[in-house]
């Protein structure tokens, strides 16, 4: 990852504010600061942007009920990317999903519990629209999911699951997913995405599933271009988000890939580099 600097960062200004009409936001590493919280301001800002007529959209891995619940302030005026931009939705209305054929998800859990026996301390979670699904049931496990995902339940066999569309096969690793997960996973690649979405995530979906794609739906409902679009990321599973808004921004925080995909760069999350930029660039009050 990017060393960032302690030096507090300057947002850029631009000479003319932008039409912006939406905002995409990445959560874990982008919107939330190292301690999981959101930035001083965030609540006053958002109502601003919705008086403006700008829809404000976490655009993450996590699940569509974590979303829900972290921001359950202001539902009804937010839009969800929610699994890596497989399932869109606005006031409980599904915009757009793309969920697995049943034999790829099959394929996956037995990939999963082929990590397991040669010896990588991971586990796996159907992600569907309804819940997500564990079999490993161990308490260390099953913290780290939560942080992730509100709806959980706990399965005998993950290929018992059949009544619930799964939108993604997310796989956490305790070690490093870049350098193990993915690997192993890699042959996946050939018909399915396999997406390092975080230092201990691997989430592998359709081909044609990614956060970019999800912005494209939502941009398509609400009759929004990618000039009045702007988004924030930090890992590669943001990359193709950058493609889809004329204003991109990697975090100084950023995985090197994703800084050389942005067009521009934003403070680091430890510097609420989001909340900052946004009232930067539109001129709106926010933190100091």
């Amino acid at each position: 990852m990017t060393q960032v600097s302690t030096v507090p960062f300057e947002p850029i200004v631009f000479a003319t504010p932008p039409d912006i009409r939406l905002i995409a936001v990445d959560m874990d590493g982008t919107l939330l600061d190292d301690d999981d919280n959101l930035p001083e301001r965030f609540w006053p800002v958002v109502h601003e942007l919705h008086e403006r007529g700008i829809t404000f959209c976490p655009a993450s891995g996590r699940q569509y009920y974590n979303l829900l619940e972290r921001f359950h302030e202001v539902t009804d005026d937010m839009v969800f990317i929610a699994e890596n931009g497989t399932y869109v939705v606005h006031q409980g209305r599904e915009i757009s999903s793309d969920f697995l054929a049943p034999e790829a998800v099959a394929r996956l859990v037995e990939a999963a519990r082929g990590l397991d026996a040669s010896g990588i301390d991971a586990g796996a979670v159907l992600c569907g629209k309804r819940s997500a699904y564990i079999e490993r049931g161990d308490l260390r496990f099953r913290t780290e999911i939560g942080k992730y995902f509100t709806r959980i339940a706990l399965v005998d066999d993950l290929l018992e699951v059949s009544d619930d569309d799964i939108l993604k096969v997310a796989f956490f690793n305790f070690g490093s997913a870049e350098q193990s997960t993915a690997p192993a996973l890699a042959h996946f690649g050939a018909t399915l995405r396999v997406v390092v979405s975080g230092e201990h995530w691997v989430d592998v979906m359709n081909a044609t599933a990614n956060k970019g794609e999800g912005i494209r739906d939502l941009q398509k409902a609400l009759g929004v271009t990618p000039a009045q679009t702007m988004v924030f990321g930090d890992f590669l599973n943001d990359l193709e988000m950058m493609d889809a808004a004329d204003y991109s921004f990697a975090m100084d925080n950023a995985h090197p890939l994703l800084r050389e995909r942005a067009r521009y760069v934003a403070p680091p999350n430890s510097q609420n580099g989001v909340l900052r930029t946004i009232c930067s660039v539109l001129g709106l009050t926010g933190p100091a």
